[in-house]
């Protein structure tokens, strides 16, 4: 302030101020976007975060000492979670939002008419995420799943549709505003999200996301594509299959990535950078 500015008197400032307090109390309004819910504060992962990744069947908590383990969603209790959480441990709920799984409990609640092609895991096929007024409830009620059993984070697996043969005409957009809206789902429920793999649309929604998961970025010369979550201070949860450590560790660290290798199964065995 420029020492020719006058300071009113401090009564004429407290009427001033309440006076403020009482038009912004009248006219403000709700931030956009969705907030956590109520007593919830959405987690966000730091770049470098250690992690553990175990799909196949209940999470072993003895398997790796790292601040986050990221499970299946349908396979692992609350009591499960709870007992991560009492490790001080995050907890991440892996489920699929791109592709309908014939082995899921809810499989009967999707239409034929949204089965695509098969994706190539069995008993799954691509998801037409073109119709969200069948997918979003659907999904809202995996996501309650994981709010419930108290998961701070879920990973919805295979976003990245529109790069894939579905047997649906899927586009970048459709793609886009299925993520976008995965994202606000999550939110909703106070619970954080990651980004899982695609890449090509990272720089639009990594504002949309607390982390990113990816598969093999390191094989496929992709890592330096995922450096705007490690510049927002976010996490990006890494891993390789094919490729020793040796192969990929020194650039995953130079980059920041969360890094290690991993059996295609996904089972307690890792190898981290």
């Amino acid at each position: 302030m420029s020492p020719q500015v006058r300071r009113p008197p401090v009564f004429s400032a407290l009427v001033a101020l309440l006076a403020l307090l009482l038009v912004a109390g009248c006219t403000a309004q709700p931030p956009p976007g969705p907030t956590p819910g109520p007593g919830r504060t959405r987690w966000q992962p730091g770049p470098g975060t250690p992690w553990q990744w175990q799909l196949n069947g209940r999470a072993d908590p003895t398997a790796a000492d790292v601040p986050v383990y990221d499970i299946d969603g349908f396979e692992n209790s609350a009591a499960d979670v709870a007992r991560l959480h009492r490790d001080g441990r995050k907890v991440i709920c892996y489920i699929n939002a791109g592709a309908w799984e014939d082995f899921r409990p809810d499989r009967a609640d999707f239409p034929a008419a949204v089965r695509g092609r098969p994706n190539g895991w069995d008993g799954e096929r691509w998801l037409d995420i073109r119709r969200l007024d069948v997918l979003r409830p659907l999904l809202e009620r995996r996501f309650d799943m994981c709010r419930d059993k108290g998961f701070d984070a879920v990973e919805p697996d295979l976003m990245d549709a529109y790069l894939n043969d579905t047997g649906f005409p899927l586009t970048a957009a459709h793609q886009l505003t299925y993520n976008r809206m995965i994202a606000r789902i999550a939110h909703d429920r106070g619970l954080s999200v990651g980004l899982k793999n695609d890449v090509p649309q990272i720089p639009a929604l990594v504002e949309d996301f607390e982390f990113a998961v990816n598969e093999e970025c390191a094989r496929y010369d992709e890592c330096a594509a995922l450096t705007p979550f490690i510049k927002a201070g976010k996490a990006v949860f890494h891993v390789e299959y094919d490729l020793s450590t040796e192969d990929f560790c020194d650039r995953s660290r130079r980059l920041g990535l969360s890094s290690m290798r991993k059996k295609l199964e996904l089972d307690r065995w890792r190898q981290p950078c």
